[in-house]
């Protein structure tokens, strides 16, 4: 139903790679920042965070390897149940194809979002942590999202709210999303969503210092 009142089955599957751009804000903490993510078929992505005062924070999944680096925590590898949910949200167009990515998928009751009746729906993927959903019923958008994510500081539990669905292209696509990961609360504005761009041949190449990284590990 989800994939119905945001475009479509035919809609979702002209859609082969995007481009996202736009903002992330750390309200409390006073930090504003850039967020560009690239992602294309079959499990490609890339993304890239500029915060004030703190550098870049990139991301990416390129075929079986998982990766991330910053200025912070330098360049890293990831493994175990971490890679697994980061290759998992790499897949593209995952809601359109969510019975080949999730083992089980059943609505567990009906819970109240922000004053309105949802649908509460737990994914559990083959490999990795259950993912739940909220649908509003009236309208069958997702209006909320949480699991438990692992992180290379241990086990982070993630809240969002998902809302301002606008419509991109031929799909909606929500614009605003209120996260909450631990101890940390931040804002992500969706600017632009590009369907199908021009995107650098070498965009989802691995970087020269995770090469080194996985040379090192064999």
């Amino acid at each position: 139903k989800y994939i119905e009142v945001t475009g479509g089955k035919a809609a979702y599957a002209k859609i082969h790679s995007d481009m996202t751009t736009g903002t992330m804000e750390f309200k409390a903490m006073g930090l504003k920042g850039k967020i560009t993510t690239y992602a294309a078929e079959p499990d490609k992505k890339y993304s890239e965070i500029v915060l004030e005062g703190m550098g870049k924070m990139q991301e990416g999944v390129s075929g079986d390897v998982a990766w991330s680096m910053s200025a912070m925590q330098g360049p890293r590898v990831k493994d175990g149940d971490e890679k697994a949910e980061t290759l998992l949200q790499a897949k593209f167009n995952s809601d359109l194809n969510w019975r080949d990515l999730f083992k089980t998928a059943e609505t567990v009751g009906v819970e109240t979002v922000d004053g309105k009746e949802c649908y509460k729906v737990v994914l559990t993927p083959k490999t990795g942590s259950p993912n739940t959903r909220w649908f509003d019923k009236e309208t069958n958008l997702l209006v909320r999202m949480s699991m438990t994510s692992k992180s290379a500081m241990g086990e982070i539990q993630a809240d969002s709210l998902v809302s301002d669905y606008r419509k991109e292209g031929d799909v909606m696509v929500p614009h605003k999303m209120i996260v909450k990961a631990a101890p940390m609360e931040f804002v992500a504005t969706v600017d632009s969503v590009q369907h199908n761009p021009e995107i650098a041949k070498d965009r989802f190449d691995i970087p020269d210092e995770i090469k080194a990284l996985l040379q090192k590990a064999k």
